[in-house]
């Protein structure tokens, strides 16, 4: 179940729920009882161990990998 993170405009506490995505705009109720709370932009970010393809390794370089980008 996705988690959403929320903020309390009246206590400024930031807090998270787990909800189903359909819930995902419902009000939320923060942790010290305010009802006053706004839904959080979250960004994710991936990154991973691979190495990129490198022109000095023969993988055929450009911006594809392929050598098809002029």
């Amino acid at each position: 179940m996705p988690r959403y993170e929320y903020r309390c405009r009246s206590c400024a506490a930031t807090f998270e729920l787990s909800r189903p995505m359909s819930a995902s705009a419902d009000p939320a109720t923060c942790p010290e009882g305010h009802e006053d709370t706004v839904k959080l932009l979250s960004t994710v970010s991936v990154a991973g161990t691979a190495p990129s393809p490198s022109a000095s390794t023969g993988a055929g370089g450009g911006c594809c990998g392929g050598g098809c980008c002029a």
